[in-house]
């Protein structure tokens, strides 16, 4: 009767300590940086501020152009986006407020910056504009592999060339690495490549 009583007790610490070292392991991986894909979403649908250098790929039935800019982002709404390549444009900075659209650059010809580059007036490219979408459209969703979150919305300006917005997140990091523009044919249309990223989220 005694081995009896002493073989449950034995069972019983090892299952309460089985219990309590789980629970110590899960709180350490909390507090370390694995979040839940969830958290990693609403992590990027909370950022208030960012600071990143990206490669804009943009293709048309005519021709493929390539730039290089800088955009910047501070709650709720101010947008920079400073042009370092192709070096005709090199140094072309376009502001948004929300409401005003500020061009700087006195030696360009703003006809031409209209005519040949008017994707980079458009904020649809910038990061801040994505989230926006996402949480407007109520077809947002996500999904994910072992190493990415994927973000998918439609945008919400009426053009056939930029219906579909797909960001792709690095599960380590939380930052994202790339984002798809597709238009009604699922056809990319814009391709963005995160090269440095500096982000700050309220989450």
């Amino acid at each position: 009767m005694k081995k009896k009583y002493w073989f449950i007790l034995l069972i019983l610490i090892i299952i309460i300590g089985g219990v309590i070292f789980y629970k110590n392991m899960v709180k350490d991986l909390k507090i370390g940086n694995n979040k839940t894909s969830q958290e990693i979403v609403d992590y990027i649908l909370n950022i208030s501020s960012y600071e990143v250098q990206v490669t804009v790929n943009v293709t048309s039935n005519k021709n493929s152009n390539k730039y290089i800019l800088k955009q910047t982002y501070q709650s709720p709404n101010k947008c920079t986006q400073e042009v370092i390549e192709p070096s005709n444009i090199a140094g072309v900075k376009i502001e948004n407020d929300g409401t005003n659209l500020k061009l700087e650059n006195s030696a360009l010809n703003l006809t031409s910056l209209i005519e040949n580059y008017s994707y980079l007036g458009n904020n649809a490219l910038d990061l801040s504009s994505f989230i926006e979408n996402y949480k407007q459209n109520s077809d947002s969703k996500f999904e994910e592999n072992d190493t990415e979150i994927i973000m998918k919305t439609s945008n919400n300006i009426e053009n056939i060339y930029m219906q579909e917005k797909i960001l792709h997140i690095d599960k380590k990091t939380h930052n994202p690495t790339h984002m798809e523009i597709k238009d009604n044919k699922q056809k990319t249309t814009i391709y963005i490549l995160y090269n440095e990223v500096k982000v700050s989220s309220t989450k």
